[in-house]
């Protein structure tokens, strides 16, 4: 800390306020020694580079995880050949598992022809083996 002497021969230490706090602080000094905030760059200093790789190699292969808790494997051309032979009477969707929608096809006769061809459509984009 460097040192100097004022007009009546007493000798003090070089201060400076901190921009934050307005307290005195030592000439040299970093941090504030009130409020703990930095007052300077620290010289010659480089920000060090942070470098980030977020590679997630987890695998889930189990049908269970995949698929849900309790799900079932069901062949989709089985599905395809009941909604297209007895569609309009929700077979597909008894084949499912979902009953109340089976029932509600069973009394619309296929929600009046258009679930039953909306469904013959859907059938063909899914992957053979979906889970329901």
């Amino acid at each position: 800390m460097e040192v100097e002497a004022n007009a009546s021969g007493q000798t003090q230490a070089k201060t400076k306020f901190c921009k934050h706090c307005g307290g005195t602080i030592p000439q040299d000094a970093v941090m504030c020694t009130h409020c703990g905030r930095q007052v300077e760059e620290l010289a010659g200093a480089a920000q060090p580079q942070v470098v980030i790789q977020n590679t997630n190699m987890n695998t889930n292969t189990a049908a269970a995880v995949v698929a849900g808790v309790g799900a079932r494997a069901k062949n989709k051309w089985t599905a395809f050949v009941l909604c297209l032979l007895l569609g309009y009477f929700g077979a597909h969707k008894f084949y499912e598992g979902k009953v109340g929608m089976g029932v509600l096809y069973l009394f619309t006769l296929g929600l009046f022809g258009i679930g039953w061809f909306v469904d013959l459509i859907v059938l063909l984009t899914k992957p053979n083996s979906y889970y329901v």
